[in-house]
């Protein structure tokens, strides 16, 4: 059987990068080991979040399809961290389990030129340092020009709870077992990694009263570009706030000897920045509560996930543990945590485009890069299948570089370093976090899925419509002043702003600390009717005017580094000059430039200077 793309897996990388391909006019098959895990959501019951709901609205500005499913299955939606800076504004989404999966699974089997295949991958298909398809463990050959790994959490997988083990992937669905052996026979490292899942409690058994409802926001933000923001104003579900205690923490610490993770069942690696309640307890002892998050996982339904309660404890540990906690005290566990344990590789085999470095034609994304998260995974699988599409043309790969999007960096901290954990997004990595916010990402990223072909002209000319709307807005600010009248005086007194001695502009009125755009609309008559998305942009642009300012001037020398290129194929033991760690360093993840090279753990700006002054030499 002969197709242009083989994707291996339809999660959420899977999904991402099978419809790219295909809406790239690319004849694509997509293997999932069940079509019932499509989209599945194994763990938390949302999408997007701190730094992970900018990854989102720069999946879709480029063309991808999760924001577009979130807001349509969407039981709760909350914008975080509104009370700080909107460099740290991210959108968060609870989800309806089921329906999200079910709506995913509809678009892709509505999807032209996109088959799904129930089906285990067990082969890769080489020849001569080249891909050319897959074998399944039917023995079915699949021909094909590209192949996308996206094997999430399901290689070679295995939970654990308590003593007991079982070989399976999550939910209790097939893992895939046989693929391993033939990535590691073409040369691919692989280790594994672990991660873990809280226990699903009964509606039924909650006392609700002791906890502290959380309720979504007034006014709902869609996480598409696309989608009409009146269109998915809804009744919203309440989520609730509870904690652990004293108790609960003794009972973990007099069985932390049965817990897999503490007994050395466990081998792999688990996620610093999610860990299980058994880590929280043993590496904060002197922390007397942890805070808990209670969500429900759909509206058909009785199950709600205890959100920051993961573990790998036994079954009847976890029945008591759960019992001390405020509200659960009579709590039903429908599904017992667990940890599970998988293979996959270090990211460091990769290009930026994501595709193998020793293997042309060959992909991957998501889970399977030593990634964790729902939106790290789909942001893969959209830059994986983007570019395998872009291999097959002939074309050249769509590289986002770290001053261009939260995807950038993600994939550059994948390929640039050692992959010791898990990788999870945070806004603390984006070093331009001010000119990557959440708000803008359209306007950054829009014209790209354009040029690939994922972006219709209409969306592109509604995002080149809105630049041009906020520009035009922004330079009216700065050109029209407001007086020192008796008018305007009583108006910044009432609004605790200091009266003016003399004429200011409306743009440097806006850049005070207690005023913003909205506060001066009352005495702006000349102010025109816009969209809230125009306006919210005009008025960060003009607030943080100096900070963007600084950071775009970073960019620049960020840029220039990256334009540097290094060559591909060298061989870094030819320069005398570099410390050995360096030599090693640069031979194992040779680096496209010198400011990736830079990135590298373990080079130093002084064998940045060895390289400069090198290549110079060498008129490379």
């Amino acid at each position: 059987m002969n197709y242009d793309v083989v994707v291996v897996g339809a999660g959420h990388a899977g999904c991402e990068a099978a419809l790219a391909c295909a809406r790239l006019g690319l004849e694509t098959i997509i293997f999932t080991v069940s079509v019932e895990s499509i989209a599945l959501m194994p763990c938390n019951p949302n999408v997007g979040g701190s730094s992970k709901g900018h990854l989102v609205r720069e999946l879709d500005a480029l063309g991808g399809e999760m924001g577009k499913n979130i807001d349509r299955t969407f039981i709760q939606s909350k914008m975080l961290n509104s009370s700080k800076g909107p460099a740290v504004h991210s959108l968060r989404a609870q989800a309806d389990k089921a329906e999200y999966s079910k709506a995913m699974r509809q678009t892709l089997e509505n999807q032209e030129r996109l088959t799904i295949k129930q089906a285990e991958v067990s082969e890769i298909l080489v020849e001569n340092n080249k891909i050319t398809g897959v074998r399944s463990f039917y023995g079915t050959e699949y021909h094909a020009k590209a192949v996308i790994l996206c094997t999430g959490t399901y290689l070679r997988a295995r939970c654990l709870c308590g003593e007991a083990v079982i070989y399976t992937g999550p939910n209790g669905l097939m893992a895939a077992d046989h693929l391993t052996e033939s990535l590691e026979k073409n040369g691919i490292k692989l280790h594994r990694f672990k991660t873990g899942t809280p226990a699903r409690i009964d509606k039924r058994s909650i006392d609700f009263s002791k906890m502290e409802p959380q309720a979504g926001d007034d006014i709902i933000t869609p996480f598409s570009f696309s989608s009409d923001p009146d269109s998915i104003q809804k009744d919203q579900v309440l989520c609730y706030l509870t904690y652990t205690n004293e108790e609960t923490h003794d009972i973990i610490r007099n069985n932390l000897d049965r817990s897999p993770l503490f007994s050395g069942v466990i081998e792999g690696t688990g996620p610093r920045y999610c860990p299980s309640i058994e880590d929280k307890v043993v590496k904060f002892p002197d922390k007397k509560r942890h805070q808990l998050f209670l969500e429900p996982e759909g509206l058909s339904t009785n199950e709600w996930y205890v959100s920051g309660m993961s573990s790998s404890l036994p079954e009847d540990v976890q029945e008591k543990m759960y019992r001390t906690v405020p509200g659960l005290e009579n709590c039903v566990i429908v599904k017992n945590a667990y940890a599970i344990e998988y293979d996959c590789i270090s990211a460091d085999q990769l290009k930026n485009s994501l595709e193998f470095k020793n293997i042309s034609g060959l992909f991957a994304g998501g889970q399977f890069n030593g990634s964790s998260g729902y939106e790290e995974a789909a942001a893969q699988g959209l830059v994986a299948g983007i570019n395998a599409a872009m291999y097959v043309k002939g074309k050249e790969p769509l590289i986002i570089d770290r001053s261009e999007g939260y995807i950038g960096v993600l994939i550059d901290d994948l390929v640039t370093k050692e992959s010791l954990e898990p990788y999870r997004m945070m806004t603390s990595r984006a070093e331009y976090r001010l000119l990557l916010r959440q708000d803008n990402a359209d306007l950054r990223l829009r014209k790209k899925g354009y040029e690939v072909g994922l972006v219709s002209y209409e969306d592109y000319k509604k995002t080149e419509d809105k630049r041009a709307a906020v520009e035009k807005e922004i330079e009216r600010l700065y050109q029209i002043k407001a007086g020192a009248s008796k008018k305007m005086s009583e108006f910044l007194t009432s609004v605790g702003s200091t009266p003016l001695n003399t004429g200011m502009t409306f743009a440097e009125l806006i850049k005070r600390p207690e005023l913003n755009y909205d506060i001066l609309a009352p005495v702006d008559e000349e102010r025109p009717e816009l969209s809230k998305e125009i306006t919210d942009q005009v008025n960060i642009e003009i607030k943080y005017e100096g900070y963007i300012t600084r950071q775009k001037s970073q960019v620049e020398q960020f840029k220039k580094m990256e334009k540097k290129k290094l060559p591909v194929d060298f061989d870094y033991d030819q320069i005398k000059g570099l410390r050995i760690e360096a030599t090693q360093k640069l031979n194992r993840f040779k680096p496209s430039s010198i400011g990736m090279a830079s990135r590298i753990q373990g080079i130093s700006p002084a064998d940045i200077s060895v390289l400069l002054i090198y290549f110079k030499d060498k008129h490379i």
